[in-house]
């Protein structure tokens, strides 16, 4: 069912936050960011299958929260935050988008900590509303949907 891929999606979401939770303790702060980008592309591509849509592609949150405003509104009022995301997809990863060093070095606590707050208002968005329309793969009202 659309809503029982969407939970198959959230729940992915919500293993990568605790394991950016669980990185952040140990310092390893870019790969924090990266997971904090990952859990918020995953949150609210749960909610774009939840949908009814069958392939949600593309892994800017920006673009991903644009498309679920086109389903609830709401989301239009988290684009210019959220997507603050994006910046964290690719140089976290791979030194060439870092001159001169590497991301390793270069990304601390605090841009670790504001990811992970970020990622988590995502994921607490998605959350809410799933628990609102019904509860994992089901359907509001009990049935599969």
């Amino acid at each position: 069912s659309p809503r029982g891929e969407g939970w198959r999606w959230l729940e992915q979401a919500q293993a990568d936050l605790r394991w950016a939770r669980h990185l952040n303790e140990q310092g390893a702060y870019y790969l924090v960011c990266f997971l904090a980008q990952q859990a918020a592309e995953k949150a609210l591509k749960a909610f774009l299958y939840a949908q009814g849509e069958e392939l949600v592609v593309g892994h800017s949150v920006r673009q991903l929260c644009k498309r679920a405003a086109e389903y609830d509104t709401r989301f239009r009022h988290y684009l210019n935050d959220w997507g603050v995301l994006d910046s964290y997809y690719i140089p976290t990863r791979y030194p060439n988008g870092l001159p001169d060093d590497i991301p390793a070095r270069v990304y601390n606590l605090q841009a670790a900590e504001g990811a992970l707050t970020l990622a988590e208002a995502v994921v607490a968005e998605i959350e809410s509303w799933f628990a609102a329309t019904g509860t994992k793969g089901e359907a509001p009202g009990g049935g599969v949907g």
